[in-house]
Order: structure tokens, then sequence, then C-alpha cells
């Protein structure tokens, strides 16, 4: 089977592509028939630096984001997206793929429109609660669309779309406390705090971080997601820490092995990013949600919020984060709650559910 991928340049859509595709692979292997793998998304973006060590071939289309308040930048947008539907279109020629699949944001709206200029089948996935623009376009030219949350249905085109679940990679079932603490380097037996503003990183919880660390660290030890652009900042303020307190801090620009993290911790504070509906429930770790106020996070965090699996704490008001922090790691009746209501919105068969849809729309 030939297969083209596309994401939309964050973490959250590159990662679904590849649980999808190994679900793919194995469903395949049973058959004996092989997979071909082409991934088109925007240069310089976070896909393709994980698609580097995947063995997946990469080619750019150009895309940029509509959604901007400057009439010049929107125009730049339109223009990158039909050159980018003339790039996407090449490429999707000379591969030939039997089915594509997206996973949302602009970077994959030039694939889309490709895909159904040249009458391929069409798979659309969305991470989120609640779609954004190109979404919602891609809904509209897919054959099929997958979504996370039975929440977004009303959202998407009757009698295309099903909820699957959130495909998150394996290692989300696999990785256990002990194992996540040995692999970071953390102390076995201390309460232990996961920050992280996605793979991107996320400034106002960079600052918090920042401004509150030797409070933070008297609380827990703690694992700092932080991104690039803050990342040298942070590391001063963890070297200027006596020595007992600085081996608490854990700062990282990236973290390949977030299943591990995630499995490490006993609450999280991060953005509420797609990836939070699928690996916080397979991981059963409770969150403070702090959504970005430019995006769609805000519906993500609420749906897990009205689930009693998370907190929501508005940019607004990060001021009260390290009280409510404080609050949560003291208190593992309400920690062991939000637990068990993060672990039943887990769907394990998520990645399997959209890869048997693939299977269906390319035959």
């Amino acid at each position: 089977m030939r297969l083209a991928l596309s994401g939309g340049g964050t973490a959250g859509h590159v990662y679904p592509c590849l649980a999808v595709a190994a679900a793919l692979r194995q469903r395949l292997a049973q058959h004996d028939e092989p997979l071909a793998l082409l991934y088109l998304g925007v240069r310089g973006r976070v896909d393709e630096q994980v698609l580097a060590g995947e063995g997946i071939d990469f080619r750019a289309v150009r895309a940029s984001a509509l959604r901007v308040r400057s009439p010049l930048r929107f125009a730049r947008g339109l223009a990158d997206l039909a050159l980018g539907a003339v790039q996407a279109r090449g490429h999707l020629r000379r591969f030939h793929p039997q089915a594509v699949f997206a996973t949302g944001g602009y970077g994959s709206a030039p694939v889309a429109l490709a895909a159904r200029s040249l009458r391929r089948p069409l798979l659309v996935y969305l991470p989120d609660v609640r779609p954004g623009w190109a979404v919602r376009m891609m809904a509209r030219l897919a054959t099929r669309v997958a979504a996370t949350a039975e929440d977004s249905l009303p959202y998407l085109p009757r009698g295309k779309a099903a909820v699957s679940g959130y495909p998150a990679r394996q290692e989300f079932q696999q990785a256990a406390k002990e194992e996540g603490r040995r692999r970071l380097g953390l102390d076995a037996n201390s309460k232990t705090l996961l920050v992280s503003g996605g793979s991107l990183g996320a400034h106002a919880i960079n600052q918090l971080v920042a401004e509150n660390l030797p409070a933070l660290l008297d609380l827990c030890q703690i694992i700092h997601l932080s991104g690039a652009a803050d990342f040298d900042g942070l590391r001063r303020h963890g070297d200027a820490l006596p020595e007992a307190v600085r081996r608490r801090y854990h700062l990282h620009a990236y973290l390949s092995e977030m299943p591990w993290a995630m499995a490490a911790a006993d609450l999280a504070l991060m953005r509420a990013g797609a990836s939070t509906l699928g690996e916080l429930p397979l991981a059963g770790l409770p969150a403070v949600l702090v959504p970005g106020a430019f995006s769609d996070q805000a519906a993500n965090a609420s749906y897990l919020a009205d689930r009693g699996a998370a907190v929501v704490l508005p940019e607004s008001h990060l001021a009260e984060a390290v009280p409510l922090v404080k609050r949560l790691l003291q208190d593992e009746a309400r920690l062991n709650a939000m637990s068990q209501a993060m672990r039943s919105l887990a769907r394990p068969d998520a990645a399997d559910r959209i890869a048997a849809m693939l299977m269906e729309i390319a035959a």
C-alpha cells in the first residue's frame, strides 16, 4: 500500500501520523503487503525533525497561517496555499498514493487540495475537540473524517465523521512510572511535576517557572520541556541554584521520551494542545491546563476538565499556578480521582481504528 501523510507542523500533528502508520504496517504485515510512505510538510517545522529519525521520506510544500490580522500576511497565506497545492500535486502524482492521511493544521491544507484535485481518497483527522479553519475546509474535501472526541461531531460533515480517539504512540501504553523515573534520572520517591508548553514551548509558562523555580522545587522535582527559544535563559536560572536543589530540575528543550516523562510524573502543568487529549489519558496523568489564547486549546482543556480529569487555569491567572500545584500535589485522594477520570477517556485502539479506515477508502 502507498500512503501519503501530512501534518500541521507540530508534534501533536506528526505523532498521530506515525502512530497510524505503525498500526497500518501491522495490519498489512498479516497479508505480507509492504507499506510505502511519503510525508508532505512545511520545511523547518518539528515534523521534519521528527521524521528524520523515522526513515520516512519528507517533501516540502509551501504553506503559512491564514488566521492572521494583517491583510498583507493573509494575502501571502493565500498565495502560499495556492503554490503549496501545486507543489503537493506534483509530489502526489510522482508518488501515486492509494490514500492520503492529513492531521489538520495549515501545513496540510495544500495537500488536501492536491489530493482532491487528483481524486485520491482523503482521510482527515481532527486531533482537537473544535476544528480550526484548515480542518473545516479539508473536511468538506475528505472522503472520511476521524475525530478524537464525540464533542467534535457537531462541527463535522454528517455521514463522513466517526470518533476514533487520538492515535498515540504505543510507548504511552507501555511506559511505567519506575522505568520513566529511571530513564530520566529522577528521584524514585519524590513528587514529580511535568511542565510543558508543547513542542514549540510556551513563553508564559516558561516565565512562570523561571520566576518561581525555588518555590516549585521545594514542592517537587520538575521535568520541564521548554522549547528552544527559552532554553538557555532557563538553564541559567537552574545553574544559579544550590547543587542540592539544582538536581531536582530536569530541563529539556525537546524530549522524544515524552511517554516516559508522563509516566514518571504525578501532575502536569501544560498547554492544552491536541496531544493532551490522547497522551494524558493513556498515561492517566492529572493536569493543570493553560490554554493558549491564540489557539483552539480552550475547548480541549474544557473537555478534560468537564470530566474531572484536569483543572483549567487561564493564562491571565498564571499567578495562581504555584499554590494550585501545591494543593493538588498534597491532595492524594484528588490526584487519584483525577487520574482515574483521565484513564477513563483513553482509547488505546485509536491508531488501529484509523488504519482500518484508511484501508477501507484505499480499497
